[in-house]
């Protein structure tokens, strides 16, 4: 059995989930983000119990179809926006059209419907929130954080991270901000 579970991305949710899953006694393959795969049989009294345990540290199974593949999208959307050293070697529509078996144009008119902003938008968002995160912690340059999530140039970052936030990137980070909402929550 196959559950989709929101807000488990990071890796403190997913170890959560698996340490939960192991106290009640049941099997399963490790957890990927927002999804984890019960090998052993599970009953309605079990999956009860589990979305009580998964209710103390925020998160729940999703059971719409509609709902797991907005929770898919924007799961999708993190990890490339957490692992953006790599660049994508083709265009985000097509990586999460391959990714997730779906039409683009479906997935982004559903997105767009559900949460009330494109997947653009929503990406821009995130790395937006990714920017302030490593301009707070302080161990990246604005050229090197530009690079790590494939800004064609610092510019381009600077003129988004401005028309986002209102501030420049510089500024952010003389502040002394370190007021970044964490990309689960975004």
């Amino acid at each position: 059995m196959k559950l989709c579970i929101k807000n488990m991305v990071s890796v403190e949710s997913r170890i959560i989930v698996e340490n939960m899953l192991a106290s009640l006694g049941l099997l399963h393959l490790p957890p990927e983000a927002g999804e984890v795969e019960i090998t052993s049989d599970v009953d309605d009294s079990t999956i009860r119990t589990i979305k009580e345990n998964l209710a103390h540290f925020g998160l729940e199974i999703i059971e719409d179809k509609k709902s797991q593949l907005i929770e898919k999208i924007k799961n999708s959307v993190i990890e490339m926006v957490q692992g953006g050293d790599k660049p994508l070697k083709t265009n985000f529509s097509n990586y999460l059209s391959t990714r997730l078996m779906y039409d683009y144009t479906y997935m982004a008119n559903l997105f767009s419907k559900v949460q009330g902003i494109t997947i653009e938008h929503y990406i821009i968002l995130l790395k937006i929130e990714r920017v302030k995160e490593l301009l707070a912690l302080g161990q990246l340059t604005l050229t090197e954080i530009s690079y790590k999530l494939n800004y064609s140039s610092v510019g381009h970052l600077s003129n988004q991270f401005k028309k986002v936030t209102g501030f420049t990137p510089s500024y952010f980070k003389q502040s002394g901000n370190k007021d970044w909402i964490s990309l689960e929550n975004v």
